[in-house]
């Protein structure tokens, strides 16, 4: 993160009814609207991008789920729908690999679902599912939901809410944003919102007719983090200046050298190899596979002595692969600087 934006949150409090807030959430909603490429109201809840991932589920499903299972982040999108009392199917596929439309139509062909779940960046293995393609499949199916996890992909590679017609996505600050963790960002289209009306079981905290309620009044439905809305609003206006476009390009130029990285270490005889195959690759994490005499755990150790953070795999891939996160306000240079001692950590190991 950004001096600039963590400074940004060190200013008095105001109280989250008074006029102060709601020329706040007045001035960020149309910069939230560019973000997620929306003309729906955009949501700002103080919690993780689970909380959202929950209340889209609760919101928005109606009797049966099917969850697209890649990773640990789309397992867990599957395990809160069951948790909420859903019927709830995963169509999986091994770890590294993404879902293709055709793997979609089979599995709604084959069962009566009126809600899909899916990660979008899949973070734990650095998998980018179609998800435009998946969002067309879904609707071809009739009156079927699409609720995406777009944590680790939204300002970081294209996410067209509503060209695409995604029913409901969200984000977290954490990621592509680069901002302190703790707030969750989301779209409904009106498809949940007529879902939710019919629900009386959809909760109180993240009651998405609450968030419309409170937003046509530029309010909260309840009192957010102050200090963390001051460095969103510091941030969106960054990424506008920036833009969206050159912002997305720079994390597909910071993926593509990474994987270029990746391809000549092994054409000097170092076994590394990006997880995730050709065309289902995230701009903004890679994930390597490391030689078996390699360890992530211990490379991201050595790594951090060095004074640079990468992590180990995720759950099952933990020290079978490394992750590099290529995302936020980083940059090729500061990536380069990142790939050299990596190179020494890696070749020394």
């Amino acid at each position: 993160m950004r001096p600039e934006i963590l400074q940004a949150q060190v200013r008095p409090m105001i109280g989250h009814r008074a006029r102060a807030m709601e020329e706040l959430l007045g001035r960020m909603q149309p910069l939230l609207q560019y973000l997620f490429r929306t003309r729906r109201l955009v949501y700002v809840s103080t919690s993780s991008a689970t909380g959202l991932m929950e209340a889209a589920v609760r919101n928005g499903a109606r009797r049966r789920v099917l969850s697209l299972v890649n990773g640990a982040f789309s397992e867990r999108f599957f395990r809160i729908a069951r948790a909420c009392g859903f019927e709830t199917s995963a169509l999986e596929v091994p770890l590294g690999h993404g879902h293709t439309p055709e793997m979609l139509e089979d599995a709604l062909r084959a069962g009566d679902y009126d809600t899909i779940t899916v990660v979008h960046s899949e973070t734990s293995t650095g998998v980018l599912d179609p998800i435009a393609e998946l969002a067309s499949v879904a609707h071809n199916a009739g009156d079927v939901a699409l609720l995406v996890d777009s944590v680790s992909a939204l300002a970081g590679t294209p996410v067209e809410t509503d060209a695409w017609g995604l029913d409901f996505v969200l984000t977290g600050s954490q990621k592509a944003l680069a901002l302190p963790p703790g707030l969750a960002l989301g779209v409904a289209q009106e498809t949940i919102l007529k879902r939710a009306e019919r629900n009386p079981a959809r909760g109180v905290y993240f009651d998405f007719l609450e968030f419309e309620k409170n937003l046509a009044k530029n309010q909260t439905p309840n009192t957010p983090a102050v200090s963390l809305l001051y460095a969103l609003d510091a941030q969106l206006q960054r990424i506008r200046e920036e833009t969206l476009e050159r912002r997305i390009e720079r994390h597909a130029a910071m993926a593509r050298r990474t994987w270029e990285w990746v391809d000549a270490m092994r054409d000097r005889g170092i076994g590394l190899e990006v997880l995730a195959p050709p065309g289902f690759r995230s701009p903004t994490v890679t994930c390597i596979r490391l030689p078996e005499a390699m360890k992530g755990s211990e490379i991201s150790a050595r790594m951090r002595e060095r004074g640079f953070t990468i992590a180990s795999g995720y759950g099952p891939l933990k020290d079978t692969t490394i992750r590099i996160g290529h995302m936020g306000d980083h940059t090729v240079e500061e990536l380069n600087e990142l790939l050299a001692i990596l190179e020494h950590v890696v070749t020394k190991s």
